[in-house]
């Protein structure tokens, strides 16, 4: 295969997926920047190894090389720092975008409601252990099916099935509990 004919073949069938791309890594880093270079890392990846794909969906095959780039700058990372500090620039409350544009919604009132359960529901799944958080990110937000989540963690299906029914299960949990902190005000 030439590498004209290899380049847009790529095109064709990989880079249709950056988004599903983008949105693992970013939930597997937690971090916009780690997402970007795990990402970057993953397409270069994934067009230098092309010629072991084999036809078939290309989006499981690039989400499995999405999620090792991710896992192998997390663990680089790790090992090259100490203990995670809490940048108050960059996530406090003061942190808005200088300019911003806002759109204000026709209720106002339900928006901050739907918002306020979306960025609930993001913390909790946020906090769970990698291996609940990356099977439901999978499913939930990127309509993975269960082959394609065993494809892509390299695990058996059983396992992907019990990594589900588990990570629900501790996100119920989490949001029960945050829900009723919020609620008595503790």
């Amino acid at each position: 295969m030439s590498e004209e004919a290899k380049r847009e073949r790529f095109e064709r069938l990989v880079l249709a997926h950056m988004d599903a791309a983008y949105g693992l890594a970013r939930w597997l880093t937690r971090n916009e920047a780690q997402a970007e270079e795990a990402v970057q890392e993953a397409y270069l990846r994934a067009y230098r190894f092309f010629h072991g794909f084999r036809g078939g969906d290309a989006r499981p095959w690039l989400l499995g090389i999405v999620r090792n780039c991710c896992y192998t700058l997390l663990e680089r990372e790790r090992a090259a720092s100490g203990p995670d500090e809490f940048d108050e620039d960059a996530h406090g409350e003061d942190a808005v975008a200088a300019g911003a544009v806002l759109n204000f919604p026709a209720n106002p009132e339900l928006a901050a409601i739907e918002s306020a359960d979306r960025e609930l529901v993001q913390r909790c799944l946020r906090a769970l252990p990698d291996e609940y958080r990356e099977a439901l990110a999978l499913r939930e937000l990127h309509d993975c099916s269960y082959k394609e989540i065993a494809a892509i963690a390299g695990i058996p299906i059983g396992t992907v099935m019990s990594r589900l029914a588990r990570g629900r299960r501790l996100l119920q949990q989490a949001l029960r509990e945050r829900m009723k902190k919020e609620d008595t005000g503790t």
